[in-house]
């Protein structure tokens, strides 16, 4: 048995002009979501030994506030290759991982497109198909290693947005 968390970044802002897309960080709302997702998944007991994520800024800072909240994670990455990435691109990825339990970040709509691929059937959530800021899906799969086929086969645990838990 796998487990996937699938976390789309936490919102970013667009205060400062001169920094490239791949430089923007959180803003308020986003550390706050991205600290709330953290401690939501430490409650749950959803606890990733290894976390695979895109290099931009705004992944690295969701990562960083996420992890606070954690056990401590044996193995992390960050690849440039995962920004905005496409399905495919995070399915070779993830077909490249150890861990029982694994935590991938990435960016919209890759990250949700991903998310609808990898279930068997949809979270029933209204904000599911619109994978907003921090959208996070906890997805199992019968499986013994990541590099079996599983594109279809995941059962989604759960699925929860920040504003799940702030309101």
């Amino acid at each position: 048995m796998k487990t996937l968390i699938l976390t789309r970044h936490a919102k970013s802002g667009w205060d400062d002009l001169t920094l490239s897309d791949h430089e923007r960080k959180l803003n308020a709302r986003g550390r706050a979501g991205a600290t709330a997702i953290g401690a939501w998944l430490n409650e749950q007991g959803h606890h990733p030994q290894q976390m695979i994520a895109s290099d931009a800024a705004r992944c690295v800072e969701t990562w960083d506030r996420i992890a606070v909240k954690l056990p401590a994670v044996e193995k992390s990455s960050f690849h440039h290759r995962l920004y905005l990435a496409a399905p495919l691109t995070l399915y070779e990825a993830l077909k490249q991982a150890s861990g029982d339990t694994v935590i991938v970040l990435g960016h919209n709509p890759g990250i949700g497109e991903f998310a609808s691929e990898l279930v068997a059937q949809h979270p029933d959530h209204p904000k599911f198909l619109q994978y907003p800021s921090a959208a996070t899906t906890i997805i199992t799969f019968d499986i013994d290693d990541w590099s079996t086929p599983f594109m279809g086969k995941g059962t989604a645990v759960d699925f929860i947005v920040p504003r799940d838990l702030t309101e």
